[in-house]
């Protein structure tokens, strides 16, 4: 894994600076959320000696049920995503990425990492269309919808801006959002790896096998 270590504070503060507006009709030269610093600008992964604190989020998942972000995967190895199903680029390429990735790992630890897709686009993200949408992509794959304040709020809190669903200059619906994935330990629920959007899938087939083990990769 290519990587270099922050303090959080430091990645907060530049994660809530630089948004990407999802299929926002730019022809992707629209800025994207990528933390970063110094020469080692774009690298896939960002170890981070601070690890964000896992947001305290209870939201309803594609069942319709409430879902308790912090309950659920406790002691699991967790990959945290904001975006939203109306994406056509960044949010679909980032999620295929890691269900691919996904599939090389041993069926056990399969069944123990917990991929959670947050979304962004509250207002038409219904958890039917967020079952739909991730069915597609990974069946084991969590997605969450509720009140666009607290989905707010807890993306916030790990350093990823999100703004309300807006039309863009051609009137289409865009979310504009961080595109940020972030893995948390299952020894202590730490967030402590950062991934941009840039990430490959060899990207994660590489860090995934340390990543479910609590291990820096």
């Amino acid at each position: 894994m290519r990587k270099k270590t922050f303090a959080a504070a430091v990645l907060l503060a530049a994660a809530t600076l630089t948004l990407s507006a999802c299929g926002s009709g730019d022809d992707g030269k629209s800025p994207v959320t990528v933390v970063s610093a110094g020469s080692d600008a774009g690298k896939a992964g960002t170890v981070l000696d601070q690890p964000f604190d896992k947001p305290d989020l209870v939201l309803t998942d594609t069942h319709g049920k409430k879902y308790d972000l912090r309950k659920e995967t406790q002691g699991h190895p967790t990959l945290l995503y904001f975006g939203y199903t109306h994406c056509p680029d960044i949010c679909p390429t980032t999620m295929s990425n890691i269900a691919v990735a996904k599939k090389a790992l041993p069926k056990a630890e399969q069944n123990d990492l917990r991929v959670v897709f947050v979304t962004t686009d509250p207002g038409r993200d219904t958890p039917a269309e967020l079952g739909k949408w991730l069915k597609g992509i990974d069946p084991q794959f969590i997605g969450l919808t509720g009140d666009f304040a607290t989905v707010q709020a807890g993306a916030r809190s790990v350093g990823i801006s999100v703004e309300p669903t807006t039309k863009d200059k051609n009137g289409k619906l865009v979310s504009v959002h961080g595109t940020q994935v972030i893995a948390f330990s299952p020894k202590t629920n730490g967030g402590y790896v950062l991934y941009g959007e840039d990430a490959t899938v060899d990207d994660y087939t590489k860090d995934l096998p340390k990543l479910v083990e609590g291990a820096k990769p």
